[in-house]
């Protein structure tokens, strides 16, 4: 009993620490996704995404990136979007990063991992995206038209019930003090919803990693550079990950000895893919276009994670030992304050929840 209870507290500390080091940056994350939820037309993104050019391609690959979707998240967003005339190159590059990058995931990937990671994360996500969707491109008829994706569009969702609602709101909108309201009561609480318990789940299997798998257990099957990269991809392929909840799994892994390049694998094919969403992605884009996107996210994943590999060797740092994270404790009440903050919030999205 004594045993299971240093475990339980050993674990729980390893989670909490991981918890300090990252509040912080998630909240900042989710203020930033408020502002932009409030402050950008909420027509800007599929005004730009028409026609079937490589210019929407890369215009749908630039907008996801800051945007904090999960994987599941944003296939109502992108149904939306070919509903409304965008191609499916131009879908699938959103499809692609929105939900491998966003404001709060690169926060806590600066918090957990490293500056240069931080960058790397959404620089590949971005080219990762277009290349997705010019290879979508090619599987494109001529015809084109509109597919039935079973998924309602944001927009259908949000429709007011009356005129008087309708105008009610326009008129709030028109307001700064308004669309800051909506913008964080979306980051508050829709988006907070969405993410926070995959957030909770992803500190505690870090956690769970930092006190059970020992660095020499993990060299063991992983320790090669490139098979770690296969065994992070079986891994990362079916399993539903948001990209903020597979930051702290990935710092975890990375405090390990896993390389950078295997953590990145992680980090981009985790949040793009997953079973359960790839069965709505075939009603979008059609069965022949899930599979090559599909597979331009595995072969790409796996060559920016030997490129990444290189890099880091290139500027003389150990692919094995490339991130030391402090202890999150030592930088006083504020981040506890912060992590308490953000246990309080995603706690009230869950009443919020069952209640509704």
């Amino acid at each position: 009993m004594n045993d299971f209870v240093s475990v339980l507290y050993e674990l729980l500390q390893a989670s909490w620490g991981i918890l300090l080091e990252s509040a912080p940056y998630i909240l900042l994350g989710f203020f930033v996704a408020g502002l932009l939820r409030a402050f950008l037309p909420e027509d800007f993104v599929a005004k730009h995404l028409g026609g079937r050019g490589v210019k929407s391609i890369v215009k749908a690959s630039a907008f996801g990136i800051p945007i904090p979707l999960c994987s599941c998240g944003v296939v109502p967003a992108a149904a939306g979007l070919k509903e409304q005339g965008a191609g499916k190159g131009a879908v699938a590059s959103f499809l692609v990063s929105t939900p491998e990058t966003g404001v709060d995931s690169i926060a806590v990937t600066y918090a957990l991992l490293d500056p240069l990671m931080t960058v790397i994360r959404p620089v590949v996500s971005f080219f990762t995206a277009i290349a997705a969707g010019i290879a979508v491109s090619f599987t494109e008829g001529k015809g084109g038209g509109r597919v039935n994706t079973g998924v309602s569009s944001p927009d259908s969702r949000s429709s007011c019930a009356s005129s008087c609602c309708c105008e009610k709101n326009a008129q709030e909108k028109k307001t700064f003090v308004g669309k800051l309201k909506e913008g964080m009561g979306f980051a508050f609480n829709d988006l907070l919803n969405d993410i926070g318990k995959w957030f909770l789940l992803g500190v505690l299997l870090a956690g769970v990693i930092s006190v059970f798998i020992s660095p020499e257990l993990l060299m063991k099957f992983v320790g090669n550079e490139y098979l770690s990269m296969i065994v992070m991809l079986a891994i990362a392929v079916p399993l539903y990950v948001c990209a903020t909840a597979s930051t702290p799994i990935a710092a975890a892994l990375a405090l390990k000895g896993i390389s950078p390049g295997a953590a990145l694998v992680f980090l981009l094919a985790g949040p793009a893919t997953n079973v359960a969403s790839l069965t709505v992605v075939s009603g979008i884009l059609g069965k022949k276009a899930t599979v090559v996107y599909l597979g331009v996210i595995i072969v790409l994943s796996f060559v920016s994670g030997v490129l990444v590999n290189h890099l880091y060797s290139y500027l003389g740092l150990d692919i094995f030992d490339w991130i030391h994270r402090g202890s999150g404790s030592e930088g006083g009440f504020l981040p506890v304050i912060f992590a308490i903050l953000l246990l309080v919030l995603i706690g009230r999205t869950f009443l919020v929840s069952k209640k509704a």
